[in-house]
């Protein structure tokens, strides 16, 4: 499968950067990518203080190459670069090899709080 991630530093952000990422995420990111033509999942990861991530899986590397090139075309204006104040500092396409599903299933949410 073929994956995307994009990463943004928190490190020299606002201290409510995360807050405003996590709500951003559940009130529009969330929908946006919901149902996505070519987009077999994303995930969105972070550790406080330090980054915020999307993880994309494509079905194709087509559709991935397109997606970031879009992406990269507008990076310093899109959304978590706008609430972070700065662009993303990776874009990085990379091979997801595997993703399996545990015992505790899988739920898929704009929000885990």
């Amino acid at each position: 499968m073929h994956g995307l991630t994009v990463r943004w530093s928190l490190v020299a952000a606002q201290p409510d950067a995360l807050s405003q990422l996590r709500d951003y995420v559940e009130t529009q990111s969330y929908e946006r990518f919901s149902g996505k033509e070519g987009l077999g999942f994303k995930t969105w990861r972070a550790r406080e203080g330090e980054w915020f991530e999307g993880c994309y899986v494509f079905a194709s590397s087509a559709d991935r190459e397109a997606f970031q090139d879009e992406f990269t075309s507008g990076a310093d204006d899109a959304p978590a670069s706008r609430i972070v104040g700065s662009p993303p500092v990776l874009i990085e396409p990379c091979e997801v090899v595997a993703v399996v599903e545990g015992g505790a299933g899988f739920r898929a949410a704009p929000s885990y709080r």
